[in-house]
């Protein structure tokens, strides 16, 4: 971390010539419970030890001047002419979470921030989150609105949907802000209530699997399931009232009102309610130190990702398959929204070596794509860093 921080305050010196506030804000995984978010369902995420880190500092004018290291781009905007850009996409982070100051009535200043990230951008760790949460926590900082955590997720949750275009859930940005060094965030998505679960393995460790491929379908087929889910609710409600999402239907529900009408539309709304059970329980496998029946669980969570929500991909699949057949992998899926990204394994840590060995020339030489991976630990949510 030191070295990324040290970056990234020279090089806002040297644009600025002022010393800024430096935040950091994780990018995340989520152990069990995919695509339940946007359905009231439950999720199981946490951050990890990859983030976005934000340098800012209030201007004296009404003049947004932003800089990404990463892409070595420059980007600047009148305040009073704050919208989403359409020619590149990371500006619209920033931007976005800015313009939830203006909504709420906050007078917002001109500043000058630098971005630069280490969570992988496609990988399903949430890049997009990490960097809303960064800028809207620092904005808050420096502009001491004491704002709350629930409202600034809330709010990086607004900017997704209003600059970035995808209607996310709440979960991502929930992991990126609220996350605990090693313990998961059992997160009911309706209410927003929630628990931190402990989540230190003896001898198993996390390993995300990068396909370094990411589909074009993965944002327009994200809206699309969305929007499969809201018709089987729908379905549902019209003989039972009470109905509000897939977080109260039932399989019974689905074989009653929504499988006569259509075989695709309760495929979507089955592997949800499936998938809301499988991580109730598995909360309670974490609880008893069970960790062979939660990694069988993350195993079928991947068999209906793949087969009835139809979000996964060559790619994804192989590894999945390929990882279910070494006695050391104990759990293993695809993670994030699909169509690309990582696998979330796992995996006894003595064996992580070999495993690699083993799956990265396979892999390499059967999708033509290079085969990347992390180890991840489970760290705090968004703070403001110290200088370095």
């Amino acid at each position: 971390m030191k070295t990324i921080v040290s970056e990234l305050s020279t090089t806002f010196t040297e644009l600025y010539q002022q010393r800024p506030l430096l935040v950091r804000s994780p990018g995340r995984i989520n152990i069990i419970g995919e695509h339940t978010d946007y359905n009231e369902g439950f999720v199981l995420p946490a951050a990890i030890d990859k983030a976005a880190y934000i340098a800012i500092s209030l201007r004296d004018d009404n003049e947004i001047h932003l800089r990404a290291i990463d892409f070595n781009e420059s980007f600047t905007v009148q305040v009073a002419d704050l919208k989403p850009v359409r020619d590149k996409s990371w500006p619209n982070y920033i931007l976005g979470s800015a313009a939830q100051f203006v909504k709420r009535g906050i007078k917002l200043k001109g500043f000058n921030a630098v971005l630069v990230s280490d969570v992988p951008i496609g990988a399903g760790m949430s890049s997009s989150a990490a960097v809303e949460c960064a800028s809207v926590f620092a904005l808050n900082e420096a502009l001491q609105t004491n704002l709350d955590r629930l409202t600034m997720v809330k709010m990086a949750q607004k900017a997704e949907h209003e600059y970035a275009g995808v209607m996310c859930g709440i979960m991502d940005q929930f992991a990126s802000m609220m996350g605990k060094k090693d313990h998961v965030i059992k997160l009911d998505c309706r209410s927003l209530a929630y628990e931190y679960v402990p989540f230190k393995l003896e001898d198993i460790k996390l390993l995300l699997l990068n396909t370094n491929v990411k589909h074009s379908l993965a944002s327009s087929e994200y809206n699309t399931r969305r929007k499969e889910c809201e018709t089987a609710v729908a379905w549902v409600k019209e003989h039972i009232g009470t109905v509000n999402s897939l977080r109260d239907v039932t399989e019974e529900m689905l074989d009653k009102f929504v499988l006569p009408k259509d075989g695709l539309i309760d495929q979507r709304g089955r592997y949800v309610v499936q998938e809301i059970e499988r991580l109730l329980e598995g909360c309670v496998d974490l609880q008893r130190g069970d960790i062979q029946s939660l990694g069988g669980k993350m195993f079928k969570t991947h068999e209906g990702l793949r087969s009835m929500y139809a979000v996964s991909c060559r790619e994804l699949d192989w590894l999945v398959d390929r990882a279910k057949e070494n006695d050391a992998v104990i759990g293993a899926r695809m993670m994030g929204g699909g169509f690309g990204g990582c696998t979330i394994n796992l995996v006894q840590e003595k064996a992580i070596d070999n495993l690699i060995a083993t799956l990265k020339p396979a892999y390499e030489a059967a999708m033509n794509l290079p085969l990347t991976h992390y180890i991840a630990s489970i760290e705090n949510g968004t703070e403001v860093i110290e200088q370095v």
